[in-house]
């Protein structure tokens, strides 16, 4: 993570910027802002002598910010490989692939066995540490930029994997 950068940015009020660093090496800081142990802070040389840089916060807020200042917007590629990618739990290693690949320009689908998309992150995380809202908006903008989501698809039970080899060019397993 570019911390000291993104820290930087926020200090001197360019808070656009600070998210556009944030999202270099983060899809989704909106879920780590919230769920990360931030051992980081615990190694902040700040801590020396005053309290620590609470990373984990300036994390949080910049995107926070970022959603309510409409600066988090699908960005669908510009153009598509023709590759057709399945990618098999929608937890955050899942979602994390199907963005990037998405990005990419190859046409994801993301297949999740339970009835909602998010895996750990909306039946491993109590409200109290993230609100499921969050995984909503995020979602909502990744079928925006093209990402198919399919719920209550076990794989080897409803769809088999030479199914899924004849159907799609690669299959990512991001699920338990």
């Amino acid at each position: 993570n570019l911390i000291p950068e993104w820290n930087d940015l926020v200090y001197s009020g360019r808070w656009r910027d600070a998210l556009d660093r944030l999202h270099k090496t983060n899809n989704f800081p909106e879920f780590t802002g919230r769920l990360c142990p931030a051992p980081c802070e615990e190694a902040c040389v700040l801590g020396i002598n005053e309290p620590a840089v609470a990373i984990e916060e300036v994390e949080k807020q910049i995107v926070e910010r970022a959603f309510k200042e409409g600066w988090v917007q699908p960005e669908p590629p510009l153009s598509r490989t023709g590759k057709k990618v399945a990618v098999i739990g929608s937890g955050p290693a899942g979602l994390a692939a199907a963005q990037q690949l998405n990005h990419a320009g190859h046409q994801v689908l993301v297949m999740e066995r339970s009835d909602r998309i998010g895996g750990l992150l909306r039946y491993g995380i109590p409200d109290f540490k993230m609100e499921k809202y969050i995984i909503d908006r995020r979602t909502q903008i990744m079928e925006e930029e093209g990402v198919e989501f399919r719920t209550s698809v076990s794989v080897g039970v409803d769809v088999s994997r030479d199914e899924l080899d004849a159907t799609y060019d690669a299959v990512v397993f991001c699920g338990g």
